[in-house]
């Protein structure tokens, strides 16, 4: 799956070639690796967030490239989801500078 980085969004392309826009919610070290929570490109416009779809892929490096991946372990997948929703919902209550 390749991969471009913008400020909060990305473009990835899956095996089959196609092109999907990213909004990167939050990035995770955990554990040694990388997680990124990630929403449709556009999705977060509206005042139903409870309705977003956030998927958590993790970067992988092969060949000196980073590559995004589903997380294949159930207990990897929860344990690395409460880290992130806490992640996120600590940043909401921040107050802004």
């Amino acid at each position: 799956m390749e991969q471009q980085y913008g400020d909060d969004f990305i473009s990835i392309t899956d095996e089959a070639g196609k092109e999907y826009e990213l909004e990167v919610l939050a990035e995770l070290e955990h554990n040694g690796s990388r997680y990124l929570a990630l929403v449709p490109a556009g999705s977060g416009n509206d005042d139903e967030e409870e309705d977003l779809e956030v998927s958590i892929l993790k970067s992988v490096e092969e060949n000196g490239e980073d590559f995004l991946e589903a997380i294949e372990d159930d207990a990897e997948l929860e344990e690395v989801y409460s880290a992130l929703m806490d992640l996120i919902y600590e940043e909401d209550d921040a107050p802004e500078a």
